[in-house]
């Protein structure tokens, strides 16, 4: 029988247009739309599409070949019914073993709606629903009704049918449109709308939550999404004009000219063709142009049984070419091609021939049916087929097959078959060349009776929203009859009765978004293709109750105590739907919470919280339990509850201990913090000491640090030492006693030692022993200086004085001393001054020759060279003041002097060397002599040289002294000093150096100088020479600039220079002179005047020009000046001349060819040299790079 389709249209009116139309797909149907973009959608039931319609009709329905659709009309809802022409229903039956196929490609704009009616598909399937199977596109939208709590597809993975099942409603709702329409069957009511409106996807249609199944294909309910309306229905007045609209494309579509066949093979061939054009005549409709032709979808059909025989759909979509695959080799085909657009076809192109090629023979195939086994007949490769060779298996399952017939026909039936069994079969084809391989293997099964009710199911595991099931398979069926199951399942109270909730071929399942501790109720039932059980006894599971959320968070009850608190909190606001069991309190020691510690466990709601550490920080937190588990654990400081005990005094210290060996008056004592510090940090220690002979205590110290040195104590006694610690609650109790012995101490402090001068040099100082405080003396050290603060060690021993020697007469000396023992040092005794005796001079140091060599009063007659000047510094004098010196000169008489500390020895020969010795006296005597050093006098100094002018200008004069080189050395011993007079008559130094001549710059033109030498080295200075006098020359004149040449005529010039001042009254004149050509200057004029007419040129020459200056002087003879810069007058040319102008152009010609020859100026010269230098090192760095780095 055929599967039945069952639509449902419902039309809301609505007071605005457009109005919502729902098209209703029942369970296990399918509904095949076309969207916009050319692919195709199905929609599987149960599902409610969303439609609109812009004026509230009804849109058409395109139904397939064999259905009928018919409105029935009731409370103002139209209803469209589409059902087979034969309708057969089957309440409570089960869905037939084989279904017709699906309609091919090229009938599916038969019942697909307009394009626009295409909703985008917002989830996509990986399957598609039983009978569209083949269907291009995989995007299927699911709508699920109120109360379903299964998301199950209603079509297994496998692809076989799956039951249909319907529940009581659906059942009583087909019922009642049953008996409507058999009543207006004749109303003609019915009937297919040739255009319909295109539809528009609307609002969201909502579903309730959806059980989410453990096993199958489950999903999540999918939306409708909006849409607006793509285009508007025409009214009943313009139906006319929308049929000849059609009408038009139908006829474009026609157009479509014959296919092109290309590469054609044994078993493929390609095809390509062009698209439609518009007629010529039609061109020029604005309103074709304004509406562009939509898009064209092409679909091509062959034949093998001539061009009119039957067409066999290849191909369909929008490409202009397609390769068709799979066709017989051999075999002549017809080809065509037809275009399709809005729904609409056009008509099929002219066919076109072709004849593939030949090969080798081709398998035969196999069509499996229900205990029928058809042969479909393969490719001949050009030779007649005789007979068919079938085998089989025999059911055995072994790979051994059995030949089971042979001969012509194409089908076989075979019998005597086990139910629900399979079976192999295989097939070969012969004909004259030989027999084929066989086909690939096909596996057929023998159809089974309807399987017996299973048993109830059982509960496998329970959740708070979820329950696992499961159940057996009926004993009585076979291993090879594939049964299905449905679950179905009742909610407590809800009064919506048993609503599947699985439908498959596994033996479990996990029904989910249950409520929780909620009572189910379950039944199960079994199908195959043959029909569906009866359900199983109802069995009943309730749900887990949930855990129950945290209680409120806990409080202190009462006053905080140092080892313990009292709290207490409120139950938890959601309980699970179960009965708290007990409350859970965990404590946590700091405000990290990493540990917690289990302190109580019961239903009470408050505990007191014991053996706490004071001063401490705690954390506490509360969680309950019940049925349905754990309530949630805080972890946060914000849900946990801080609690800091008081802290308490510390507890007792250990007693200190002895650092060290004890000394005699001081001891080190360190000891430990206490082992319970109260719960707040020791910030203080107190340390108590009593004496041997008293019990009275006293503090020695207070502080923070762990050890302290105790001093004022006495050598050899015992002290006891207590502690105590203390923090911010106050002191704690004192420690047990520690006995302590002081040790042996250092000897008392000397008394001052007594000192007896033996000599000036020689001192005895003496001493006595001190008190030995508990150790005998061994040693005693005696410290000496010249300073009280600088004394160092001159004894050390066990004696009782020493004698000091080598001291220096009439000096202070300081001394003090001190005793030693085994226990340490004494201290030292005070300091005493002992001052020795005078005694004669010391001996004269650091004698040295006085290079100044004068005296505060001179003889009348001094000469550096006859006299000697030495100084020296004074020695000691021991007490006693130096009275005078003596100075020993060897052969000569010593000289004695007063108490001076220099002397100049006169009457000496020059260049002579004596020995030197110098002796002081004073009251008690003679000192002892100096050592002997040597001086010698200096030579006599050397006389003037002659002074010479060797060079002279108005402004310079060289002048020359001495036969020695122009320049020398300055380590030459004989220099020379040059001065030069000024008008006051004081001579000036120009000059001081060893060089022989000297250039004297800046002076006046036609002035006197007057000039002094004098020559000086190691012995002095000699004396000046006689006064020379020079006298400067007159200056010339300045050079004259270039003088300016005008051309006056073919045969004269005039040629002007510049103006000189007189010079001091001096009259200046000018010499103009000039060459043509090559030859000499000649003097063309000389005079006073600043310019001179030239005349009797010829015109053909070259002439230059040049002035000087004449300065006449009054009682002199005259002074000429430099010539200035050439000036160069060239021939005239006549092309220079234009008009009445020659003469002054020419002119100006000559002038500017004149400027252009001039000499050029240093500057100019200078730059030129520079940059030829820089273009040579541009090229020479060029070469350096190119050929050596490169």
């Amino acid at each position: 029988s055929v599967r039945s389709l069952f639509l449902l249209i419902l039309l809301k009116h609505l007071f605005v247009s457009p109005q919502v139309i729902l098209v209703q797909v029942n369970p296990g149907e399918a509904f095949t739309i076309r969207r916009e973009d050319g692919q195709f959608q199905c929609i599987t039931g149960p599902a409610q599409v969303p439609m609109m319609s812009p004026n509230g009709s009804v849109p058409p329905i395109y139904v397939p070949p064999g259905y009928v659709s018919q409105i029935i009309e009731e409370n103002g809802v139209r209803r469209v019914l589409v059902l087979p022409q034969q309708p057969e229903f089957h309440p409570g039956g089960h869905s037939p073993l084989h279904h017709p196929p699906p309609p091919p490609h090229a009938h599916l704009p038969a019942f697909i709606p307009h394009p626009a009616m295409m909703p985008p598909p917002p989830h996509l399937y990986t399957g598609m629903a039983g009978g569209v199977s083949d269907m291009s596109s995989q995007y299927i939208s699911q709508y699920h009704p109120a109360h379903i709590y299964s998301e199950q597809d209603s079509h297994s993975q496998h692809g076989r049918p799956p039951f249909v099942h319907r529940d009581d409603r659906t059942s009583k709702t087909y019922e009642r449109l049953q008996k409507k329409l058999k009543e207006r069957q004749g109303g003609g009511g019915g009937g297919q709308v040739k255009d319909s409106p295109p539809p528009s996807p609307q609002k969201t249609c909502s579903s309730p939550p959806m059980v989410d199944i453990h096993n199958g294909v489950g999903g999540k309910g999918l939306e409708a999404e909006q849409g607006q309306l793509s285009h508007a229905v025409a009214g009943p007045d313009k139906q006319a004009e929308l049929d000849e609209e059609a009408q038009a494309l139908q006829a474009l579509l026609s157009t479509i000219s014959k296919p092109v066949v290309s590469d054609i093979q044994a078993r493929g061939v390609v095809v390509s063709w062009s698209a439609p054009t518009r007629p010529e005549s039609d061109s020029s409709s604005a309103e074709d142009d304004a509406s562009p032709l939509e898009s064209v979808s092409y679909e091509v059909s062959i034949s093998f049984s001539g061009k009119d025989g039957k067409y066999k759909s290849m191909y369909c979509g929008e490409e202009l070419s397609a390769t068709l695959e799979d066709l017989r080799p051999a075999t002549d085909y017809h080809v065509r091609v037809q275009a399709m657009c809005n729904c609409l076809q056009g008509n099929p192109s002219e066919a076109v021939s072709f004849t593939t090629l030949s090969c080798e023979n081709n398998l035969p195939f196999l069509n499996n049916c229900l205990c029928m086994v058809y042969v479909q007949a393969p490719c001949d490769n050009g030779s007649k087929i005789q007979n068919y060779i079938l085998q089989w298996d025999e059911g055995k399952g072994t790979g051994i097959y059995e030949q089971c017939y042979y001969g012509p026909q194409k089908q076989y039936r075979v019998t005597k078959l086990s139910p629900a069994s399979r079976y192999s079969f295989r097939l070969a084809a012969k004909n004259d060349m030989g027999v084929s391989e066989f086909s690939e293997v096909v596996d057929l099964f023998t159809s089974c009776s309807v399987p017996l009710p299973p048993f109830p199911p059982e509960l496998e595991m329970t959740g708070v929203t979820w329950l696992c099931l499961k159940w057996q398979r009926p004993s009585s069926s076979p291993k090879e009859d594939d049964i299905y199951y449905i679950l179905e399942m009742e909610e407590e109270g809800s009064g919506y009765g048993f609503q599947p909730s699985y439908d498959g071929d596994e033996l479990s399942c996990t029904v989910r978004n249950l409520h929780r501790s909620t009572k189910y109720r379950f039944r199960v039932a079994a199908y195959n293709s043959e029909g569906k059980s009866n359900p199983s006894q109802v069995v009943e599971f309730i749900t887990n109750p949930d855990r129950p959320s945290s209680p409120c968070r806990p409080v202190i009850r009462g006053r905080v105590l140092p080892n313990s608190f009292k709290m207490a909190w409120e139950p938890p606001k959601d309980n699970g739907g179960a009965d708290v069991t007990k409350y859970v309190m965990e404590l946590s020691e700091g405000l990290s919470g990493l540990s917690w510690e289990l302190v109580y466990s019961g239903p009470a709601m408050e505990h007191v919280c014991e053996g706490l550490k004071p001063g401490c920080s705690y954390q506490t937190r509360v969680y309950c339990m019940s049925e349905g588990g754990q309530s949630p654990v805080s972890h946060s400081l914000s849900e946990t509850l801080q609690v800091q005990t008081p802290a308490v005094p510390p507890g007792p210290c250990q007693p200190p201990r002895l650092v060290g060996k004890p000394k005699a008056r001081e001891v080190q004592l360190r000891w430990g913090p206490p082992q319970v510090d109260g719960g707040s940090p020791v910030s203080c220690y107190s340390v108590e000491v009593s004496g041997p002979q008293s019990e009275e205590s006293r503090e020695v110290y207070q502080g923070p640090e762990l050890d302290c040195s105790v001093g004022g104590l006495m050598p050899g006694k015992t002290y006891s030492f207590r502690l105590k610690a203390a923090n911010k609650a106050g002191f704690g109790p004192l420690s047990e006693r520690c006995e302590v012995t002081t040790g042996p101490g250092a000897p008392e402090q000397c008394k001052a030692p007594s000192t007896t001068c033996k000599s000036p040099s020689c001192v005895v100082i003496s001493w006595e022993a001190p008190p030995c405080n508990g150790a005998p003396v061994t040693e005693f050290r005696l410290e000496w200086g010249a300073a009280e603060g600088s004394m160092q060690v001159c004894y050390s021993g066990p004696g009782l004085s020493h004698e000091m020697k080598g001291l220096l007469p009439a000096t202070n000396y300081f001394c003090r001393v001190q005793a030693v023992n085994v226990a340490g040092v004494g201290p030292f005794s005070e300091a005493v001054l002992c001052q020795t005796p005078c005694s004669v001079p010391a001996a004269v140091t650091d004698e040295d020759e006085d290079e100044e060599e004068n005296s505060s009063r001179p003889p009348p007659l001094y000469s550096p060279s006859t006299c000697l000047g030495i100084c020296w510094d004074p020695p000691c004098d021991h007490g006693s003041e130096i009275t005078s010196y003596l100075i020993d000169l060897g052969e000569r008489q010593p000289i004695v002097i007063g108490p001076v500390t220099k002397h100049i020895i006169q009457n000496l020969q020059p260049d002579t060397s004596y020995r030197i010795r110098i002796q002081a006296l004073n009251s008690l005597g003679a000192g002892p002599f100096s050592h002997t050093f040597k001086l010698k006098t200096k030579p006599l100094p050397p006389q003037p040289p002659r002074l010479e002018c060797t060079a002279f200008s108005h402004q310079t004069l060289r002048l020359k002294w001495g036969d020695g080189p122009a320049k020398a050395a300055t380590s030459d011993a004989l220099q020379y000093q040059l001065q030069m007079g000024d008008k006051s008559g004081r001579f000036l130094s120009l000059y001081k150096g060893p060089c022989h001549t000297h250039k004297v710059q800046r002076l006046n033109e036609s002035t006197s100088y007057m000039f002094r030498i004098q020559a000086f080295n190691e012995a002095g200075e000699g004396p000046f020479s006689n006064v020379y006098t020079f006298t400067t020359p007159r200056s010339p004149p300045a050079p004259v600039k270039a003088p300016k040449v005008e051309r006056l005529d073919d045969n004269s010039c005039e040629v002007t220079w510049e103006v000189l001042p007189p010079m001091k009254g001096d009259p200046i004149t000018y010499t103009l002179q000039y060459m043509m050509g090559n030859s000499e200057f000649k003097q063309a004029y000389k005079g006073s005047a600043t310019s001179f007419h030239v005349q009797n040129l010829q015109p053909s020459s070259d002439y230059r020009f040049r002035v000087c200056a004449i300065r006449h002087c009054q009682d002199a003879p005259e002074l000429s000046g430099p010539y200035s810069p050439t000036v160069t007058l060239s021939p005239q040319r006549n092309e220079v001349a234009v008009g009445g102008g020659a003469a002054g152009s020419g002119s100006r010609a000559g002038t500017e060819s004149s400027r252009a020859r001039r000499s050029l100026t240093d500057e100019q010269c200078a730059f030129l040299l520079l940059m030829v230098f820089a273009v040579i090192a541009i090229l020479i760095a060029f070469v350096i790079q190119y050929f050596v780095i490169k």
